[in-house]
């Protein structure tokens, strides 16, 4: 195997528009498997996980290594569900082009759109596929019209089903193929067809001469184009983005598979014509994804430079250390084969090595480091515990586990809220997350709503008074303070000054006095949130030769705590975030009347962006916990929003009464 002889894809689009199926009809096409697998089976290579098996959708891309026409094509099947973006945007890395599905009948779905704007941004040659072509209701022509309108004339038909819904008609090279019990054979374009074939052949003559001027010439003088033309406008074309080739079929029966199997060899760039691949270069590889499971860990690395043997050291830039190579794999679903050896521009697997998704390994004298993945933000965060007590541990050991092959979630170990906090893209995320810890590290983990870390801080000055006095058997202890509490806007940790004149509380029970507040402003009176923005000045008290010492002033301390603070107008604060929502121009307005309605936010404007909306709006925090669904539900998917911590602010009364009730019941529980 050469790098020319291999092409590298992606399969995109929303959730059942028909990648995993085309994946497992490729490789039953090819010979690669004597059976073809279906989702509600449980049974297909690249939906392996249990999890996939028992929701029947991807969970996370996987490899179908498919031989054909000479050359080895890695198909990544990524997920359609936008909770596991982060699975697609690893393999894109590793892909030089990507294929957006959209299905006959639903047409361009969110999930499509979606994948159009990623092939974009990372600029990515892209072809369309229209699939389920031969389901009731199946309209290829209206697709296909809906994506020129969408995407502009770039987009041309390069197959079309025939009408009869027995096959699919290759443009390029005029000829029809017919699939019947499996089998496809070649034959002549149907005579019931020939128009139609003729009116979209010229368009994508077009389009193929548009993509080289001396082919525009040529198609000028002649207005027709050649096979072997069409086929050099095509490869151009789609290598510079200015052709988007679309094909048909239906995978169940395998239609149009093997017309569009011969297009990934012909109009795909080899990964040697991709920028940032070097056959001859010192080995260079990416980890674009990686498996940790019961069976082992596999690290799935992208060759972009050299090539790669088992008997290699190579380093990880990332934590600096090199290792001696475990054994290669190339991986067909979960299934390994054991390799030698890989050529540039491949895709294999590592096993047992210490390596994460993102980092960059290469030969110890290359001094390369490549841009990390770009990860999806989390933005839905709840609380998780285990539901058997005594198990935290083992759920903080599994979720750490679990991050080394997602990185698109976070866990935090929240000290102010005594909660574990997992944030991830979505519910869906979260649940299979805790799927996971179940079934592989034995743990049962239930999710909850997180905490919101408000503040109390207080209104009013007030001077308050704390003394301390107990007298046992022997030597008692004594402390007396006068202390003023104040708001103060200098900064947000507590200020302790002192104004004590004539020695009436010795020099040295000054650090006791203070670490008594700093203690005491750790848990507020009105809801046991930390004060903020406090100021604490000690300027009388008195002591006892014999009895005063640090405990007893520190004790007075926190008692003119408790006297002084009721009385200084307490008050709760509430986290306030930026939040910028990307949303299509027809959502704006349910979006604005939400954000302001629903969630208690200000707008403070929006500016349009390509096609998009962008508002921008500060929210209570609080207000924030379910927007990632609600966001979904209103956009139908298409929108996206980050949140950020802006500033502290004063609850309204209603809320304030709230949390305190809240705090009190949580104090009862406990």
């Amino acid at each position: 195997m050469t790098t020319k002889n291999l092409r590298n894809v992606c399969l995109m689009g929303h959730s059942s528009s028909g990648k995993t199926t085309l994946a497992e009809n490729m490789l039953y096409t090819t010979g690669a498997i004597d059976r073809q697998g279906r989702t509600p089976d449980g049974n297909t290579v690249c939906d392996y996980d249990p999890e996939e098996i028992k929701r029947q959708i991807s969970i996370s891309a996987a490899i179908a290594p498919i031989n054909y026409g000479g050359c080895k094509i890695n198909v990544l099947d990524c997920p359609g569900f936008f909770d596991f973006a982060g699975e697609t945007m690893s393999a894109t890395r590793a892909a030089e082009a990507g294929i957006i599905f959209c299905s006959a009948k639903d047409g361009i779905a969110v999930g499509a759109e979606r994948a159009w704007k990623r092939l974009k941004k990372i600029n990515m040659p892209t072809l369309f596929y229209i699939s389920k072509t031969d389901e009731e209701h199946g309209d290829f022509a209206s697709v296909l019209s809906a994506l020129q309108e969408k995407y502009g004339s770039s987009v041309c038909a390069a197959a079309c089903p025939t009408s009869d819904g027995t096959g699919v008609i290759d443009l390029v090279h005029n000829v029809a193929y017919i699939t019947s019990g499996g089998k496809t054979t070649t034959a002549d374009i149907p005579a019931a067809d020939a128009d139609t074939a003729e009116s979209l052949r010229e368009a994508l003559m077009e389009s193929a001469a548009g993509a080289d001027e001396a082919l525009m010439e040529k198609y000028f003088e002649d207005m027709t184009l050649s096979e072997a033309d069409i086929v050099k406008g095509l490869k151009l074309g789609v290598a510079d983005r200015s052709v988007m080739p679309v094909f048909c079929g239906s995978a169940i029966s395998g239609i149009g598979t093997e017309c569009l199997l011969k297009a990934i060899v012909d109009y795909v760039p080899d990964p040697s014509e991709v920028e940032g691949i070097d056959p001859d270069g010192p080995t260079v590889g990416f980890v674009f994804k990686t498996i940790s499971d019961q069976f082992g860990k596999y690290s799935f690395v992208k060759i972009m430079s050299g090539s790669l043997s088992s008997d290699m050291s190579l380093q990880d830039v990332r934590t600096g250390s090199t290792d001696k190579l475990g054994r290669l794999y190339t991986m067909c679903g979960k299934k390994n084969t054991e390799v030698k050896s890989a050529v540039c521009g491949d895709i294999v697997a590592v096993g047992k090595m210490e390596w994460k998704s993102g980092d960059t390994v290469c030969d110890p004298k290359a001094d390369v480091e490549l841009p990390p993945i770009e990860m999806p933000e989390p933005c839905y965060s709840m609380a998780v515990r285990p539901k058997v007590k005594g198990q935290d541990d083992k759920v903080a050991m599994g979720l750490n586990r679990l991050n080394e092959e997602d990185s698109s979630f976070k866990v935090v170990n929240n000290a102010e809220t005594k909660q574990l906090v997992l944030s991830g893209v979505g519910d869906i995320h979260l649940d299979v997350l805790c799927s996971k810890l179940k079934a592989r590290f034995g743990v049962e983990a239930e999710l909850f709503p997180a905490r919101v870390p408000y503040r109390e801080k207080i209104k009013a000055k007030v001077e308050a008074h704390g003394r301390h006095k107990k007298q046992t058997g022997g030597s008692g202890q004594f402390g007396d303070v006068w202390i003023r509490f104040e708001p103060q806007e200098e900064q947000e940790e507590m200020i302790f000054a002192e104004e004590v004149f004539g020695g009436s509380v010795p020099r040295n029970f000054f650090p006791a006095v203070e670490k008594g507040l700093r203690e005491a402003v750790q848990k507020g009176v009105l809801a046991g949130y930390p004060m903020v923005n406090l100021k604490c000045t000690l300027y009388d008290g008195s002591y006892h030769p014999v009895d005063s010492n640090e405990i007893a002033f520190k004790t007075a301390a926190h008692l003119a705590f408790k006297d002084g603070i009721p009385r200084a107008k307490p008050t709760i604060l509430e986290p306030i975030g930026l939040l910028k929502v990307t949303i299509p121009d027809a959502n704006l307005g349910d979006i604005m009347s939400d954000i302001s309605s629903k969630r208690r936010g200000t707008v403070l404007g929006m500016n349009a962006e390509e096609g998009m909306q962008i508002v921008e709006a500060e929210v209570p925090m609080a207000e924030m916990s379910s927007y990632t669904i609600d966001l979904r539900s209103m956009t139908q998917g298409r929108g996206s929003f980050t949140c950020n911590f802006l500033r502290y602010e004063e609850a309204p009364g209603n809320v304030q009464q709230k949390v305190i009730e809240e705090a009190k019941a949580m104090a009862d529980a406990d």
